[in-house]
C-alpha cells in the first residue's frame, strides 16, 4: 500500500441559500444555463438552482474536503488515517488545503477519489482559480502528458475501459461488502444540512466516511482485501 496516495472527497453546496441571493448578472447566466439542463419536472430556474447549483463550480462552493492516507502504526501494520478540512469561508478552506498538499512530495504524490477525474479534481481547480489561488502542481494538468498526471479514480478502475458505465460509490461498497458512508446523510442532503441545519461538522464526518469507503474500495480492486476497521483512524 503506497503511502504517497492521498484519497480525497469534496462536499459542495450552492454559493447562496437560494436563487434570490445571486447577483442580477449571475441570475441571468443561471437562467441560460438551466434552460439546457434536463428538467423532467418542468422546474423553474429558481427551483433548479436549489437542486442543481452545487454541482457546478460556477455556482457552488466547497465546504468540506475529506482526506485519507495509509501509514504504518507502531507494530508496522497499515492504518488508514482520515481527516477533513471544513470551513464556511471557502477561501480559508482552500488555503488550508493547499498548505496540506505542500507537505507531500509533489513528484511522488498521487490523488485518488471516486469519479474524481470527472468531478472532484476539476471542481477544486475551478474554485481555486476563482478564489485567486495558483493551482497546486498535483492538480495542474495543463501541458502534462497523460502518464504525468498522477490522478487515480476508483470508478475508472472499475470501468476497465468501458466509458459508458457509471457505478456509484455506494453500489460498489454494497458489492464488496464495505460499510456504507451513508448512515444518516447522503450527497443529495448536504445543501439542506448546511443551510437549514447549519451542521458543517455532520457534513465533514460524512465526507471522511466517503474517503474511507474509497480507500477500502481501492484496496479491494488492487489487492483483493480491505483494511481492518480497527485500523481506520479519524483525526
Amino acid at each position: 500500500m503506497d503511502p504517497t496516495i492521498l484519497f480525497i472527497d469534496i462536499e459542495t453546496v450552492s454559493q447562496t441559500n437560494n436563487y434570490e441571493g445571486l447577483s442580477d448578472r449571475l441570475k441571468t447566466q443561471w437562467e441560460r444555463k438551466s434552460s439546457f439542463l434536463k428538467n423532467d419536472n418542468d422546474l423553474s430556474p429558481e427551483d433548479m438552482y436549489y437542486d442543481k447549483a452545487a454541482i457546478y463550480a460556477e455556482y457552488g462552493k466547497v465546504v468540506t474536503i475529506g482526506l485519507g492516507y495509509f501509514t504504518p502504526n507502531e507494530d508496522g501494520e497499515s492504518t488508514l488515517r482520515l481527516t477533513s478540512i471544513a470551513h464556511h469561508d471557502e477561501k480559508e478552506l482552500l488555503k488550508e488545503f493547499t498548505m496540506m498538499l505542500s507537505k507531500f512530495s509533489s513528484d511522488k504524490l498521487q490523488l485518488c477519489g471516486h469519479n474524481a477525474k470527472e468531478f472532484d479534481f476539476p471542481y477544486l481547480c475551478r474554485r481555486l482559480l476563482i478564489n485567486d489561488f495558483k493551482l497546486p502542481y498535483i492538480l495542474d494538468t495543463s501541458g502534462k502528458k497523460p502518464w504525468e498526471v498522477n490522478h487515480l479514480d476508483t470508478m475508472e478502475m472499475w470501468k476497465f475501459g468501458d466509458w459508458k458505465h457509471y457505478t456509484s460509490l455506494d453500489l460498489l461498497a454494497s458489492i464488496f461488502d464495505i460499510e456504507s458512508s451513508k448512515d444518516n446523510i447522503d450527497g443529495s442532503q448536504v445543501g439542506r444540512v448546511y443551510y437549514e441545519e447549519n451542521d458543517l461538522d455532520r457534513i465533514a464526518q460524512y465526507c471522511m466516511r466517503d474517503v474511507a469507503v474509497t480507500a477500502q474500495l481501492y484496496l479491494k480492486l488492487k489487492v483483493g482485501e480491505g483494511i481492518k476497521p480497527e485500523h481506520i483512524i479519524y483525526v
